[in-house]
């Protein structure tokens, strides 16, 4: 298990679709449209012989436009785990993600992988435009994967970690063990000036800044399934401990300015699916998950100016929080064209904590520094998907919602909330290799239970209220996609997205100068998104492929402080990634690399504006296979600069007039990344 904090959240995502390797006179095996929908692309085994996977998960990143989105985490099931499927069905848990699935199965045991673009009957999108499905072989066997990883940074702390997989499958029945010793890093760590100017530009101070994140975590899951009672049960559990650290300083020859965050944690879960047929065309699928969390955070900032100390400011908060989910779906297949599905969820979340702010030993109050915040939620839905023709498919679906949340400590209040969501998408391949995507949708942001709470950002001198009002973040949604496939694996997607925003979610003021994440009103988002991938092998670059993909933002909505339209806190206005890969068959070698020339981000609050800007990262990686069952990765992360700036306010009144402006320019470290796989 390793998480990266990733501000150019990079490459990565784009690099995995290499394109597959050719020599000379080969070709590899062509996806082909189903015969009776042409919205669903099956990908052989053959397809990816020439790039020599080692586990379904390397098969998946190869699926030419396509890029695995685990989920993200939010309350719920619907609409909050990811895009692929194994064997036409989700995980037992939300937190055992489809790409942890795919990484400990052998790409031996793939029989072939479906494309699902648009929607197919059978299939639950979760409001995915695509999925993949994959299907494995049914024979017996046992397998192992061990993997080492580990990231050496140039003058920072370096990291290691790995994983242990263990899968057994006989007949219908399969169990495994996983134990992972995880990485937390950011990429953005590294050394630079600091410099402070008020209003006029003039330098009020200039020091050296410093900063290191890192952590990492320890977990054991277990995983069985097996025929159940005319049906199948899959179960899953895991448990695990975590850590996260990090450092800022700014110091001169007179001046030390130290921030120091320390979180530990545990957490756990607890999944079971229940699958079963009631007859030859309707089906039951039953599921429950629970999981549970503890965390332990204290964030200090002390200061000395001419050997003078400042009174030191600390803030502590811990606290556990859990979700429990009781869900049950019934599919009704009506002939092989037409699927209705109906079904119902109830859950229930809790987050209680705990939390402090002292300034020199003396505390200082906070909106709701200490609550439980509790939700009961109930959604009742319907679909179907109508494959009208094989070139045409329509899918439309309504989910009804209604929960009540409930506060108590510091602050008591009760709220209860009723949403219908209806959803329409259709997809129209009218020739071969060519489709559009229209969908119609309502989706209900969920509340994020910390921002009812307290929080602080001492290393920015910023510290949020709780808000005892959050309501759910609304978006009518608009959005047309045209897809053309060419050449076997190249790919042109062009996107265009409306968002009409109800409730928009940002940052309000408070008494007593204080902020908290709040409702700021009504917004929209406009966005377009392309995604360019060209095999070229036509041009000589014999396995090679070149990419191209962005996505334009533009957002507006109402300052609750000035009054002035503006953009969405931390939303992206572009971040255009370039890629280039190939594979060398005869040295059993793959490589590629990418660039992004610019990025930037900007959040707004009542006292400051703060944002990012980078500018030339380059990532490079190769991967050597010598045999089928061992695989040799290494990778290079390079920056050339990043700048973080904030605005700081000498008051709230509408004019804001500029107390300061404080620049960090950073060097972020070159750090190098190594991964050794080797299955058995």
């Amino acid at each position: 298990m390793t998480k990266t904090i990733l501000l150019a959240t990079t490459a990565i995502l784009i690099t995995a679709g290499a394109a597959s390797a050719q020599t000379p006179g080969e070709q590899s095996a062509a996806p082909q449209a189903e015969a009776n929908q042409q919205g669903v692309l099956v990908f052989t085994p053959d397809f990816f012989a020439d790039q020599r996977p080692n586990t379904a998960l390397d098969m998946v990143n190869r699926v030419p436009g396509f890029s695995v989105v685990d989920g993200d985490g939010s309350r719920g099931f619907e609409g909050s785990v990811g895009n692929v499927l194994v064997n036409g069905a989700r995980p037992a848990s939300k937190n055992d993600t489809g790409s942890a699935v795919l990484s400990r199965t052998l790409a031996t045991q793939v029989e072939r992988i479906e494309l699902v673009r648009g929607g197919a009957p059978g299939i639950d999108m979760q409001g995915f435009a695509v999925v993949v499905n994959v299907i494995t072989r049914s024979e017996s066997s046992r397998q192992s994967i061990l993997t080492l990883n580990g990231n050496l940074f140039d003058g920072g702390r370096d990291l290691f970690g790995g994983s242990y997989q263990f899968t057994a499958k006989d007949g219908d029945t399969t169990w495994g063990v996983t134990l992972s010793d995880g990485i937390s890093m950011s990429d953005a760590d590294g050394v630079g000036p600091v410099i402070r100017r008020d209003a006029n530009g003039v330098i009020l101070r200039e020091e050296d800044y410093y900063n290191n994140q890192y952590g990492g975590g320890t977990a054991i899951r277990g995983n069985f399934a097996t025929p159940f009672m005319g049906g199948k049960i899959d179960l899953t559990a895991r448990y695990g401990v975590n850590d996260f650290n990090s450092i800022n300083l700014q110091t001169a020859p007179d001046v030390l300015r130290e921030n120091y965050f320390e979180d530990d944690g545990s957490s756990g879960e607890f999944g079971v699916v229940y699958t079963r047929p009631l007859s030859a065309r309707l089906n039951l699928e039953t599921r429950f998950i629970h999981q549970f969390n503890t965390f332990e955070g204290i964030s200090t900032a002390r200061t000395r100016v001419g050997g003078v100390d400042s009174p030191e400011q600390r803030f502590v908060g811990e606290g556990d929080a859990s979700e429990t989910i009781l869900r049950g779906t019934v599919r009704f297949e009506r002939s092989p064209a037409l699927t209705f599905e109906t079904g119902g969820e109830v859950a229930y979340n809790m987050l209680d904590t705990q939390q402090a702010f002292t300034v020199g030993g003396a505390p200082v109050a906070l909106p709701s520094a200490s609550v439980l915040v509790e939700e009961l939620r109930g959604e009742v839905f319907g679909k179907s998907t109508w494959r009208m023709r094989p070139d045409l498919t329509l899918e439309a679906g309504l989910r009804l919602e209604g929960s009540t949340i409930s506060q108590s400590g510091d602050a008591d209040q009760e709220k209860s909330f009723f949403f219908a969501k209806p959803r329409f998408q259709a997809t129209w391949t009218p020739r071969p290799n060519n489709q559009l995507r229209f969908r119609f949708e309502r989706e209900l942001g969920q509340l994020d239970f910390g921002d009812f709470a307290a929080s602080a950002d001492l290393s920015d001198e910023n510290v949020l209220g709780g808000n005892v009002d959050l309501e759910p973040e609304q978006r009518w949604i608009t959005e047309l996609t045209y897809e053309r496939r060419f050449w076997e694996d190249g790919i042109v997607s062009i996107g265009l997205r409306h968002d009409e925003i109800v409730d928009a979610i940002d940052v309000i003021p408070l008494d007593m100068g204080l902020s908290a994440v709040g409702n700021i009103g009504d917004g929209t988002l406009d966005q377009l998104a392309v995604n360019i991938l060209a095999p070229m092998d036509k041009f000589g670059f014999t396995g090679g492929r070149l990419g191209f993909r962005n996505t334009w933002n533009h957002t507006e909505v109402t300052d609750p402080t000035s009054g002035d339209t503006r953009a969405i806190s931390g939303v992206r206005p572009s971040q255009a990634v370039f890629t280039i890969a190939q594979d060398i068959t005869s040295w059993k070698l793959q490589w590629g690399g990418a660039y992004i020339a610019k990025l930037s981000q900007t959040s707004y609050d009542p006292d400051q504006t703060s944002g990012f800007r980078g500018s030339d990262y380059f990532e490079f990686w190769t991967e050597y296979k010598p045999t089928p069952t061992l695989s040799l990765r290494a990778q290079i992360n390079i920056w050339n600069d990043f700048e973080v700036e904030r605005t700081i306010y000498a008051d709230r009144s509408p004019a804001r007039p500029v107390a300061f402006v404080e620049n960090r320019y950073i060097d972020p470290r070159t750090f190098l990344s190594f991964r050794v796989r080797k299955t058995f």
